[in-house]
């Protein structure tokens, strides 16, 4: 959609994402190798009592989802920021899902617009998890 479409306060279901055990562990010995992400003995004594999954994981495993569906398909120029919030850890063979919604439209000049989307990821028991807030560059149509 090109930005002059979109609506303040549309929104969108994101599918459930997996947390794979597998996955999560090569995430993490990639991209955050701490004990808390891959060492289980170290992790069963911490306030966590187990292996947690890195948070960018957690967060790009629900974007993921979310591109399948997202506002934009090729009206979309480039991102430009995203801020996520951790609320409570993910575990292995959590079940993520989410809800995307615009929360902001700014026109930039006659050919753009940066979009805010915000994303809200629960967990299983319906525990909210995480929380981004994304500004996409997107065309106006013209």
């Amino acid at each position: 959609m090109h930005f002059n479409e979109l609506q303040v306060g549309m929104a969108i279901d994101i599918a459930p994402a997996v947390i794979e055990k597998d996955k999560m562990l090569d995430f993490a010995r990639l991209y955050d190798n701490i004990p808390l992400h891959v060492d289980e003995e170290y992790a069963k004594s911490t306030p966590f009592k187990g292996l947690i999954a890195p948070g960018v994981m957690s967060f790009m495993s629900v974007w993921a989802n979310y591109l399948e569906v997202d506002f934009f398909g090729e009206e979309l120029l480039a991102g430009k920021s995203t801020k996520i919030e951790w609320f409570k850890p993910v575990y292995a063979n959590d079940v993520l899902s989410g809800r995307a919604t615009i929360t902001k439209l700014t026109k930039r000049n006659d050919k753009n617009g940066i979009v805010e989307v915000s994303i809200d990821a629960y967990n299983q028991q319906g525990v909210l998890v995480l929380t981004s807030i994304t500004e996409a560059i997107v065309k106006i149509k013209l």
